[in-house]
């Protein structure tokens, strides 16, 4: 009997991941479909289910907490809107629903296991049959405790995992922090083994209210001037900076407890739990801002520059500790990184490095954002109930979205509505295009998950172009230092990129060092640090698009396409084939590549 298991996730990066037996069969986050950046109400995604399966065995929902313990139901029914709505779609059943619990039986809360949810979903699609998983990332599960007789609120930011099948995922480290400065826990909860009160046979736990790590790569983009969920481009902006002597240490002394462990030095910070945090502007001059400076210029002050270079610099280095202390606690040599650090392409490059003659195993989970709880909701919910021991390589593909067909009629109408043309393409068509220094996006199959294109949903240009980095960056509205990536053939990488030790790197998930002599062939893709965000391509992985590279290789010599992801800055990645055509409309971008229906939708704007 096949089983059906939903996971959701709310909150920022909210979205759907649908089970059928074990294998993923779409994952969809929701801003793709309201088009709303980080829209965090996952309705739209869970109407896609519908068109799989019209009932569910499971739902199972993720966040930092329960729905019960936030009063989250409405009025009359009692009921969450999610359990409402999936009722009502018929997908679970109709039965009466648990007031007094708030419960469902078909539905699962996960909300308590935020950072074990992270780590399923790494080590269940890491294809490791053990591993230890590091959970790096800014707030996880909510904790209540008491400390000097008042109530305190403490959030998860970087957790150890030992991970064994089928559903053995134990703590084995946890770090808590929180808004109450200078305020702890009772001393013997830091000295003695296991915390008294924690039910997840946690091995060490510190719980001193400082900020994680990530609390401090959010407080410097703040000072940036960008959201706290936008830590990519400090990210990007860091290798303008250079050690400065003025800004203050943002790590204090090691507390003795765990070796090399050294916490976020709260003089330099504060952390504003769930979401955010700030750089204390008393403790320096250098935070000191001109009056005169717009907040969209602030990253071209040598001050910005030089915080993200010394919060990357820093950051990276205390991961690299607390992979080190993974592997020590758990005994494993495989470690599967996730939560939204892992999404630092600079970091990942970087722990390879100085991992290389540890015997440690790296697997860095692509969807680390909190889109892949969803997945690793409905993943631990399927190995809890079957006892499942198959180990599975779900990281192979991560194009992972629902399948759109379209007619020809419904390609031309859809080009009408925006007073596009339709014409036959072919990939030597593309090729020139793409050589005339003409900016072509292409659409194609199921959209990647995740929040990196990976010749799906893309933007293509010439890498060879020096203005091509300028050139692309103002036509995607994006800030002038962030860099763009490259999609290379497989059998070529090695000629040309340094992957240290790896044999690909398909997700985009390392920016690696060129080979000497390659940073000046394709300059646009180079970012000033001499690395490049690189994806490498198959004809198995994807045959359009490494039938797309091949001839650009065979035109120019060079194996490489500059990948960037469709969308405008601000905006999510398209979905659709309605959302692609709008933004070419809306844009600079004339050119529409369908690799599977040999068209392509040409706009020329004004």
């Amino acid at each position: 009997m096949t089983q059906w298991i939903a996971g959701i996730t709310r909150g920022h990066n909210a979205g759907v991941c649908l089970l059928k037996d074990g294998e993923v069969v779409f994952a969809l986050e929701e801003e793709r479909l309201s088009r709303r950046k980080y829209d965090g109400a996952p309705l739209l995604s869970i109407n896609k289910i519908l068109e799989y399966t019209d009932k569910l065995d499971y739902l199972v929902i993720a966040h930092t907490q329960e729905m019960k313990e936030m009063g989250f139901r409405m009025d009359y029914c009692g009921e969450d809107p999610y359990t409402a709505l999936a009722r009502k779609h018929g997908l679970i059943e109709d039965v009466k629903y648990d007031q007094d619990n708030e419960t469902h039986p078909q539905v699962l809360d996960y909300g308590s296991i935020h950072h074990k949810l992270h780590a399923s979903c790494a080590f269940y699609r890491s294809g490791f049959d053990s591993a230890a998983a590091l959970v790096v990332d800014g707030a996880g599960t909510f904790i209540r405790h008491h400390a000097y007789g008042r109530p305190v609120t403490l959030y998860e930011t970087e957790t150890i995992f030992d991970c064994n099948y089928p559903d053995d995922i134990t703590t084995k480290y946890k770090h808590l922090g929180g808004n109450e400065i200078r305020t702890t826990l009772i001393d013997t909860h830091f000295k003695t083994a296991v915390v008294d009160n924690d039910d997840e046979g946690t091995s060490i736990m510190i719980a001193d209210a400082t900020p994680g790590i990530v609390k401090l790569y959010e407080a410097a983009t703040d000072y940036n001037g960008y959201h706290a969920i936008e830590a990519g481009k400090t990210m990007g902006l860091s290798p303008y900076g250079e050690p400065n002597d003025e800004i203050p240490e943002m790590f204090g002394e090691p507390n003795g407890l765990i070796p090399d462990y050294r916490p976020v030095n709260l003089n330099f910070v504060t952390p504003t739990y769930p979401n955010g945090a700030y750089i204390n502007e008393f403790t320096s001059h250098f935070t000191v801002t001109p009056p005169d400076i717009d907040r969209n210029d602030w990253v071209r002050l040598k001050n910005r520059k030089d915080v993200s270079y010394k919060v990357q610099e820093e950051t990276q280095a205390q991961v690299l500790n607390l992979i080190r202390l993974a592997s020590k606690v758990t005994g494993q040599n495989n470690i599967v990184i996730s939560g939204g650090y892992g999404l630092n392409c600079v970091a990942n490059y970087y722990y390879l490095k100085e991992l290389e003659d540890e015997g440690i195993n790296i697997y860095v989970e692509p969807i680390s954002n909190d889109a892949g709880t969803a997945m690793g909701a409905a993943l631990l919910c399927h190995h809890r109930i079957t006892k499942d021991t198959t180990v599975r390589d779900y990281a192979d593909s991560l194009y992972l979205g629902p399948k759109y067909t379209y007619s020809l009629n419904e390609i031309i109408e859809t080009a009408d509505k925006y007073g596009a043309e339709v014409s036959e393409a072919t990939d030597d068509g593309i090729i020139d295009l793409i050589t005339e220094k003409n900016i072509v996006a292409m659409f194609q199959g199921q959209s990647e998950s995740g929040p990196r294109a990976l010749g799906n949903r893309s933007i293509l240009y010439d890498p060879r172009d020096p203005d091509g980095k300028d050139h692309v960056n103002a036509i995607k509205r994006r800030e002038f230092f962030r860099p763009f990536a490259g999609s290379i053939l497989k059998e070529d990488v090695h000629e040309w990129f340094d992957l240290r030790g790896m044999e690909e790197t398909p997700h985009m998930m390392y920016a690696v060092n060129c080979q000497p002599g390659i940073a000046e062939k394709i300059p646009s893709i180079i970012h000033v640090d001499g690395t490049c965000r690189i994806q490498t391509v198959t004809e198995d992985q994807n045959k359009n698009y490494h039938s797309l590279i091949s001839k650009f290789k065979e035109k120019t010599g060079c194996p490489i396409l500059f990948n960037t992801s469709f969308n405008l800055g601000g905006e999510p990645l398209v979905e659709t084939l309605d959302d692609a055509v709008r933004t070419l409309f809306h844009s600079d971008i004339q050119y529409l590549y369908l690799p599977e229906y040999g068209k392509m939708i040409s706009l020329k704007n004004d």
